[in-house]
């Protein structure tokens, strides 16, 4: 018989003891949660027997869930419950999971589960390699299960089971081996990324390589050569970060400086998160530059601020509103170390209004780096997901800005604005050089930077038209048009009817363009000095048209124009044999002597 609850009971003291911890991690009152953690409470007594909190302990958590005690939102209410019990000292908290974590074995062999458990215990690599690892391992295992079931135990694997393992990462599709597909929708079956070949390919390297290095097995094989990554998947890797255009940036810009309340992610019973909190995580990520874990790693305190090179102490609030220079602190990363940078004071501003309301919270473990440290991006006892910025904040902005969530280059994520923010950085008026790029950036070399600072069109048009290249390669020359020999007929018999303007002559050469004496004319038969009679015939004309051509010019004509006599020497010499289009070459028109003292008139 189930006892009956009564006034007198204690069960309303222990729920008010649960509720005061989870209101100091942020539950409020009102909300969805904390409506349902009396109701919740009040059933975990009645199946416990007991009306107190000491008697909730985790093996009973454990029982309710596995035995599927409560409803549907209970069971969302009871993970908060079992949190504050475990604050309060009755229980320990409860699991999280990731979804790499619950991958399931099913389909795969359970000699070959087996030993991937063990790697998977064994291992070093971080939280989250392992688990993409351990997963990838567990789809290898199917794989094996269907294609290859003699090859269950590692133990008998060879170089042949090695490359079929490569061909059929090769030839494989979204949807192979894995145990739900319902979250693949439209893309099931098509085929697999490059990077996703490459990771399948690399775990199952790692996995042989340790179990051999570890002496687990007997090495039957080289790891690094039986699975190298295949050249046509190689080739399609590399970073590719996608620049966001400048209109849509300065929109979701605009954005993010004017959230309202409004605009924020709103849940059935209200806001999911305080506005304060929202908008620091938006401009950080609008104007950090920084991954979207390491937004979710920065720690309680990661903005300092310094004026004059020295840091901002007691009252701040006037110096901060004239030249003060935010610093903001990134924890280690996967490229190197932790670091300080320079940052906008609006984004220091916004996670100052967020740490003035930041309610107490318990420290967390760091996953990369193992510490026990205080997030600054948490609430309720847990850190905001470092998918929150793809799944919440950007579809947000670009609602309120009117923008698409994707482009031409794909969808807006959040690691584009580390590649946007660096390209503008890299492109503005008083650019930062490629090192202080890498600096700014966190990298670990500047061949990374390289691939995100990328020049925009405006910067290489500049540069181009600086350049002058077309302009130093050609030559506008006037041409003179005689009409009246074209109108009578006189131009088809052989007439001369154009005239290239050589400004010491006048070249009559219809192939002008072609001829290799334009910069050093050897006054063959086609030449007329402006001097002479034919020359002032021409020029007294008054039916002549005037019009200009462009010539291109070759490198050594270019450098005579460029450098001078000694240059226009070197080409006279080159061109003392080469026959003028009359038919003579220059050394027979006039003397050798003549042709290097450059007396030759020239163009």
């Amino acid at each position: 018989m189930i006892p009956t609850v009564t006034s007198e009971d204690p069960h309303p003291k222990e729920i008010g003891r649960v509720r005061a911890v989870l209101t100091g991690w942020g539950y409020q009152y009102g909300q969805e949660h904390d409506k349902g953690v009396p109701s919740v409470m009040s059933q975990l007594f009645l199946i416990n027997r007991s009306p107190h909190n000491s008697d909730l302990t985790t093996p009973f958590f454990d029982r309710v869930r596995r035995e599927d005690l409560l409803t549907e939102g209970g069971m969302r209410t009871l993970f908060a419950v079992q949190r504050g019990g475990a604050a309060l000292g009755f229980c320990d908290p409860p699991a999280l999971r990731s979804t790499s974590e619950v991958v399931s074995h099913a389909g795969a062999p359970p000699v070959w589960a087996e030993w991937v458990e063990r790697w998977t215990a064994t291992t070093t690599m971080t939280h989250r390699s392992r688990l993409h690892s351990r997963a990838a391992l567990l789809k290898t295992g199917r794989w094996i299960a269907a294609e290859q079931p003699e090859a269950a135990d590692p133990a008998v694997w060879t170089r042949q089971t090695c490359a079929a393992w490569i061909t059929a990462v090769d030839r494989m599709k979204i949807g192979d081996y894995v145990v739900r597909t319902s979250s693949f929708q439209e893309r099931l079956g098509q085929p697999l990324q490059a990077e996703t070949k490459a990771g399948l390919i690399r775990a199952v390297r790692v996995f042989f390589r340790d179990i051999h290095d570890w002496e687990w097995l007997p090495r039957r094989f080289d790891p690094i050569r039986a699975f190298t990554l295949p050249r046509s998947i190689n080739a399609m890797i590399g970073p590719r970060p996608r620049v966001i255009a400048d209109g849509i940036w300065a929109k979701l810009l605009w954005a993010g400086l004017n959230l309202e309340t409004a605009d924020m992610p709103h849940g059935r019973a209200g806001l999911v998160y305080p506005v304060e909190l929202v908008r620091a995580i938006t401009l950080t990520w609008l104007f950090s530059g920084q991954r979207s874990n390491e937004i979710a790693r920065l720690r309680l305190g990661c903005v300092r601020w310094q004026h004059d090179g020295a840091p901002v102490v007691g009252n701040a609030a006037q110096i901060l509103a004239r030249d003060a220079v935010c610093l903001l602190d990134v924890p280690a990363h996967k490229t190197g170390t932790a670091f300080t940078k320079p940052v906008d004071p609006l984004l220091g501003q916004a996670i100052n209004a967020w740490e003035s309301l930041r309610p107490d919270q318990p420290k967390r473990t760091d996953r990369r780096t193992g510490e026990q440290v205080d997030f600054l991006f948490s609430i309720r006892a847990r850190a905001i997901s470092s998918g929150y910025i793809n799944s919440t904040i950007i579809p947000m902005l670009c609602r309120k800005a009117g923008v698409p969530a994707a482009d031409v280059r794909g969808s807006i994520t959040s690691h584009r604005a580390r590649s946007t923010i660096a390209s503008q950085l890299y492109n503005a008026k008083e650019p930062m050089t490629l090192f202080e790029l890498q600096a700014w950036l966190g990298h670990r070399s500047p061949e990374s930077t390289q691939h995100y600072a990328k020049i925009s069109p405006n910067t290489l048009t500049k540069a181009y038209k600086d350049a002058g290249y077309f302009a130093r390669n050609v030559r506008t020359i006037e041409v003179l048009v005689d009409r009246e020999a074209v109108e009578s007929g006189a131009a088809a018999a052989g007439e001369p009817w154009q005239h290239y303007d050589l400004g010491h002559g006048y070249c009559t050469y219809s192939f002008f363009e072609q001829c290799p004496h334009r910069m050093a004319c050897a006054r063959c038969d086609f030449y007329a000095p402006k001097d002479s009679s034919k020359g002032q015939l021409l020029e007294a004309k008054e039916n002549l048209q005037r019009m200009l051509s462009t010539i291109p010019l070759t490198d050594e004509e270019q450098a005579a124009v460029d450098d001078g006599q000694a240059s226009l020497d070197r080409l006279l010499e080159r061109l003392a044999d080469v026959p003028t289009p009359s038919g003579p070459t220059p050394r027979q028109l006039l003397p050798i002597i003549e042709v290097r003292c450059g007396d030759t008139p020239q163009s």
